[in-house]
């Protein structure tokens, strides 16, 4: 029996679900992690915490069936979206907690932003309104108030990415982000899929700290060796990633333009596919980037 492995990492809680062949759930383990909350409006969690987590589920799932890493043919990510990482190339540590998608910490930075008329600027190019929901202001908090962060980014040192990157780099190595979750950070041109320099220069993000934009379905690299916990899954491909909610869209069948789904989790999040190409809200709704597949 082969299994795809599905990484789940949620706001609250982390899963592991062993899909066979037939798409039917064989197994699932699931861990909650710690919440903090060190100033009113202000969410945050503990990045290694998360990885930690993500391992001990995706043992327990296995060992609930008694499956061998011989039986994982490939891991797939989905992830709650926004939550902004920032980390040290070479050794893999945090620069601080993660500052997740609920913060509103850089709310007066956003309405700073939109009285500086730079409202169409970002609309635009990423399909989002100014709001600190999104992971451009946050990265920008982490480089202006965590010391010594800014200078190290700007030397190359630091690594940015959204919770799928963070689980990624810590598999593969590999410093990547799929176009759902691209999509989502303020600082990506969802019309040519890639970085906007401008935008990045607006908000003072060093794009050498950026993650590769890569396909929601493709190798991204495989398990590295030695991962404690994982050491068996050495060799094994992660080869698809998107965030939770796009992931739903896609589960939920909606591949035709008009079809649409709702989901309930720490939030509720309505998507609809509006087809190939970006169509812009004339009510004030937000346009991302659904799914590219190879």
């Amino acid at each position: 029996m082969s299994y795809i492995m599905a990484l789940d990492a949620g706001t609250t809680s982390n899963r592991c679900i062993l899909f066979n062949e037939q798409g039917e759930m064989c197994s699932v383990a699931q861990k909650e992690f710690t919440q903090y909350f060190p100033q009113p409006g202000w969410v945050e969690h503990d990045a290694n915490e998360i990885w930690s987590t993500q391992i001990e589920v995706a043992q327990r799932a296995m060992a609930n069936i008694g499956a061998t890493a011989a039986d994982i043919a490939a891991i797939g990510i989905t992830n709650q979206r926004e939550t902004t990482i920032v980390w040290d190339r070479k050794t893999g540590e945090p620069v601080c907690r993660a500052i997740v998608w609920q913060c509103r910490r850089t709310s007066a930075y956003c309405d700073e932003l939109k009285e500086k008329g730079l409202v169409e600027e970002f609309r635009g190019k990423t399909g989002l309104v100014i709001d600190a929901y999104f992971s451009g202001t946050k990265l920008r908090w982490i480089l202006e108030n965590v010391p010594g962060v800014r200078a190290r980014a700007e030397r190359g040192e630091l690594l940015f990415g959204t919770v799928e990157t963070w689980l990624i780099w810590k598999l593969t190595g590999r410093h990547v982000t799929d176009f759902a979750n691209a999509s989502r950070t303020m600082l990506f041109d969802i019309h040519r899929l890639c970085w906007d320099e401008e935008l990045c220069g607006i908000l003072g993000v060093p794009t050498a700290m950026l993650p590769a934009p890569v396909p929601n379905s493709t190798v991204y690299g495989t398990v590295q060796p030695g991962i404690p916990g994982l050491e068996s899954l050495a060799g094994t491909p992660v080869c698809g990633a998107a965030g939770d909610q796009q992931s739903a869209l896609f589960g939920q069948t909606c591949f035709a333009p008009g079809e649409a789904k709702n989901t309930y989790g720490t939030g509720c999040f309505t998507l609809m596919n509006v087809g190939g190409k970006p169509v812009r809200s004339r009510a004030g709704l937000l346009t991302s980037v659904a799914w590219q597949v190879d």
